[in-house]
């Protein structure tokens, strides 16, 4: 299992910059000079090392220079490129409710009376917030989105394996 820590959203300038949607809340050690980051393509397993060489903030984002790509044209050939780390070389978090996509993703989601309502397929990063995927129990298809907000998960026990929430009416309807 990996986790995505920024992903190639376009070049910038002439030079080979890339600006990166970052991923991480640590993005000063994630992509300071001289790491060598893992990447590859959505929907591929298969990952290629680039090694950074300058970064800077700009806009909200940073800008990233790899060690090879100096110019526009291969710049532009890394767009959508997803930098990933293997969930085995992330160190445990100290927070208790902090938490790694990968540790929510399988967990039971049950109601706060115990009524068993899916299994987490995936976490969602947008603008708004995050977003459990939830898949109902006893389906092969379809999802509940749920926030990930405390007003609605009012816990998550790793040890257990779940998931509690309180949603609000009609978040779970079809």
């Amino acid at each position: 299992m990996e986790l995505v820590t920024g992903r190639v959203a376009r070049s910038h300038g002439v030079h080979g910059e890339l600006v990166v949607d970052v991923r991480t809340d640590d993005p000063e050690d994630r992509f300071a000079v001289g790491t060598v980051l893992h990447a590859r393509r959505p929907r591929e397993r298969e990952t290629t090392d680039h090694e950074v060489t300058a970064v800077r903030s700009h806009s909200g984002r940073l800008l990233v220079r790899l060690a090879g790509v100096d110019d526009r044209a291969t710049a532009d050939g890394l767009r959508g490129l997803l930098f990933v780390v293997d969930h085995s070389e992330l160190p445990p978090s100290a927070d208790p409710d902090e938490f790694y996509d990968h540790e929510l993703v399988g967990l039971r989601v049950e109601l706060t009376d115990g009524t068993e309502v899916g299994t987490v397929l995936d976490v969602l990063h947008g603008a708004a917030g995050e977003l459990l995927s939830v898949r109902p129990t006893g389906r092969s298809e379809g999802e509940h989105l749920v926030p990930f907000v405390a007003a609605i998960v009012t816990s998550v026990d790793r040890t257990t394996g779940t998931v509690v929430i309180d949603p609000p009416d009609g978040l779970l309807e079809p």
